[in-house]
């Protein structure tokens, strides 16, 4: 074998050894951006649990919101309903009824005593 010869199979051994190393580092790469790139798979999950309780208060608020409408309807047509906001509301009372009005228990004045020097 001449010396062009094993010059050529050296070539050949760094070029398949090159072209291995660049195949896994290209795959490290793409993988990397694959689990944690800007769209990665943990994104996606994060946006998975978000979705989900997206989805929960979406429907916590449907709830709240038909519980509301049937308020409304009831305060528009329905003559009990009426009455009873005006009493909590407004405190209004039927003639002859007599309301006791119980006082809340204040907080004692401050017995601090300002510093003067």
């Amino acid at each position: 074998m001449n010396f062009v010869e094993q010059c050529r199979e050296v070539y050949e051994l760094w070029r398949r050894k090159g072209a291995i190393v660049l195949t896994v580092l290209f795959t490290c790469l793409t993988f990397y951006h694959v689990v944690f790139g800007a769209n990665g798979w943990m994104v996606y999950q994060k946006k998975k649990v978000e979705y989900r309780q997206l989805q929960d208060d979406l429907q916590k608020l449907s709830k709240e919101n038909e519980t509301l409408q049937k308020d409304v309807k009831s305060l528009k047509s329905d003559k009990a309903a009426i009455e009873r906001e005006a009493r909590e509301q407004l405190h209004y009372t039927r003639p002859g009824e007599v309301i006791f009005v119980v006082p809340t228990k204040n907080p004692p004045p401050s017995t601090a005593v300002a510093d003067k020097r």
